[in-house]
Order: structure tokens, then C-alpha cells, then sequence
């Protein structure tokens, strides 16, 4: 499947090393540029350098959740934003797009779903 979105600069954030290698190869692979981080701490360092498209993150993080990281990072005015998560409630979701976030994917992720999710991102 061919995203019509590429090239775009993305933040992931996951802690499991694991799937953070593997959706960083997959999502390269679609030629977009990833900038990983473990934490949100490191996602606010990489932050403070770099600027992005899109973010991409687990809500529990081990020094705090993708709800306070998609504050902290401008919201959604300055950049798009899918929160990943094994919790999927109506009241989960609700949260999610509340904070800003376009997509709320529960783990574990399929292809097709991240990929329109992105999508979905990139045209609000």
C-alpha cells in the first residue's frame, strides 16, 4: 500500500524498544524521516532541535503520558498528532481528541490503520 503522504518528519514515541525499531524501519521504509525517542523527555529534547510534521506516541510513557507530550509540544495547531495505546474505551479516545490528537489507534496497530491515520493527520 503506497501512502500518499511521504517525506514527512516524524516523532515516535514509543518505550518498547521492539516496536520502536520496527515502526521506525516500516515507517522509513514509506520514505518518511523518523526521529525516535523512548521518553517524553527525549521527545521534548529532539523537540527543542528539530521541528515536525507529525507526532506519533504511546499515551504511557515512563516519565509522564502523550497527553501531556502533545501539550507540551504546541498542541495540534503546530503539528499533527496519533496517540497509540492498549486502552481503547470510548472515554480513552475522548481524552485522546481532546488533547488534539487526530487518531487514536489501539495496540496493537495495523498498516492499513496507521497509514490512514496519517492521513487523516496530515489533512486537518
Amino acid at each position: 500500500m503506497t501512502d500518499c503522504y511521504s517525506g514527512l518528519r516524524i516523532l515516535l514515541v514509543e518505550d518498547d524498544q521492539k516496536t520502536r525499531l520496527a515502526l521506525t524501519r516500516l515507517l522509513s521504509a514509506r520514505k518518511h524521516t523518523i526521529f525516535p525517542a523512548a521518553t517524553m523527555a527525549e521527545a521534548c529534547e529532539l523537540a527543542k532541535k528539530q521541528s515536525f510534521d507529525l507526532l506519533i506516541t504511546v499515551i504511557g510513557l515512563p516519565d509522564g503520558n502523550g497527553h501531556e507530550l502533545m501539550a507540551k509540544l504546541g498542541g495540534p495547531a503546530k503539528l499533527g498528532g496519533i496517540a497509540m495505546t492498549g486502552y481503547g474505551m470510548d472515554e480513552d479516545i475522548d481524552r485522546s481528541r481532546q488533547v488534539g490528537f487526530s487518531a487514536h489507534l489501539t495496540k496493537p496497530v495495523r498498516v492499513q490503520s496507521l497509514s490512514e491515520a496519517i492521513r487523516v493527520a496530515m489533512t486537518i
